[in-house]
């Protein structure tokens, strides 16, 4: 195989579920302390990321934790590209499919 040949991108590795569930961005400080907050709206999840709404003008870090409200979680996620107010993020590791199931179950509850 060349180096050179450019492969086709893959399909979608893992399952993209519509959440439209609020959350909060934590920003990650010195020593891994967390004070600042912002609201956000998760619009969908997978297992390795999802893609969030966020106000527009704000600015996003590049590492933060994520947590959906109504679980005491938070996830460890890296911006990989923003759209305006639409950011794609990365999970540091995959969820566990059973706490990703939980999360969908809670938002047909409520």
């Amino acid at each position: 195989m060349h180096l050179d040949t450019e492969h086709p991108k893959p399909e979608r590795a893992y399952r993209e579920f519509n959440l439209g569930r609020p959350g909060n961005i934590i920003f990650v400080g010195h020593h891994l302390s967390t004070g600042t907050q912002v609201r956000c709206l998760i619009r969908t999840i997978t297992l390795a990321g999802a893609v969030l709404e966020v106000s527009p003008g704000l600015e996003m870090p590049s590492h933060f934790f994520l947590e959906i409200l109504g679980i005491h979680d938070e996830i460890g996620a890296t911006m990989v590209k923003r759209e305006g107010e639409l950011v794609t993020v990365s999970f540091n590791m995959l969820l566990n499919p059973e706490f990703l199931h939980h999360v969908l179950r809670l938002s047909f509850e409520t």
